[in-house]
């Protein structure tokens, strides 16, 4: 089957972190997810997955890495990419296509800041290149919660603040399904939230010389439009795109999101 999907765990400078891989093209892409992965990493999601995001199993080998399962508090976005391009070298890859998420895309900024040459182009969807108010603002929030261990209330929350219009309730539902499933520690979702609040490329970001697409949405309420425009000012060449009436979620309920991404990925081919 082309989907060719794969559970793994790879150890690398003596970590180890949890990644899926799918897929059957010639070019490399790899997807970094934002802090949800402090709760959950990419372990046993291969085929789930892999059927979400088909649409690029033809033309790229899809990779998805989670951050290393131990983390010290004050771990960074720069440590994250330090990690990736260790885990790159154990698995052979040269270079790669960067497609990031929320925090993903702040890790992928890191990447073709400091390891330009594993970077052959970036795709940087709902994501910033410092903290804005709105950023604050909500990291804060679940951070209170996390002291709280009050999961229902960030799962809820995020809902609230990801989904716009009739899709908001779907969200509301499945997020209170996944808040059955308490996690035993809030540690590492901590970490990844603070590393977001302490995350700051943006007077490197003109150091960026691959091509890049930024994907914002102009109602987004965990970052605010704002930070996908202030990216795409500042990386030299860099597109744009803004999605009108959508939210941080917009990744999941634009129906042609991955269909956008992927007409720019294979022109970078």
């Amino acid at each position: 089957m082309f989907l060719n999907a794969k559970n793994g765990n790879i150890r690398f400078n003596g970590h180890d972190c949890d990644y899926i891989s799918f897929g059957s093209g010639d070019d490399v892409l790899i997807m970094l997810p934002g802090v949800g992965d402090g709760f959950r990493t990419a372990r046993g999601i291969a085929v789930p997955f892999s059927i979400m995001y088909r649409c690029f199993a033809k033309d790229f080998r899809v990779f998805v890495f989670s951050r290393r399962n131990r983390m010290l508090k004050g771990f960074t976005t720069k440590d994250m990419a330090d990690d990736l391009d260790a885990i790159m070298k154990r698995l052979g890859i040269g270079a790669a296509h960067v497609f990031g998420v929320s925090q993903g895309g702040m890790i992928a900024q890191q990447m073709a800041i400091h390891h330009p040459d594993k970077v052959e182009s970036l795709v940087l969807a709902v994501t910033a290149s410092r903290p804005t108010g709105v950023m604050r603002e909500a990291l804060i929030s679940w951070l209170g919660m996390a002291d709280k261990g009050d999961y229902k209330g960030i799962m809820l929350d995020t809902a609230e603040r990801s989904y716009t219009g009739t899709y908001l309730e779907r969200g509301r539902k499945l997020n209170k399904l996944i808040a059955l499933a308490k996690p035993k520690d809030y540690t590492r979702f901590r970490i990844l939230c603070e590393s977001c609040l302490e995350h700051d490329a943006y007077d490197d970001l003109n150091k960026i010389n691959c091509p890049a697409f930024i994907i914002g949405a102009d109602s987004d309420k965990v970052l605010g439009g704002e930070a996908s425009e202030e990216l795409a000012d500042k990386i030299p060449g860099a597109e744009l795109y803004m999605y009108e009436g959508y939210s941080h979620g917009v990744y999941e309920q634009a129906k042609d999101f991955n269909g956008r991404v992927l007409e720019y990925l294979i022109r970078q081919k």
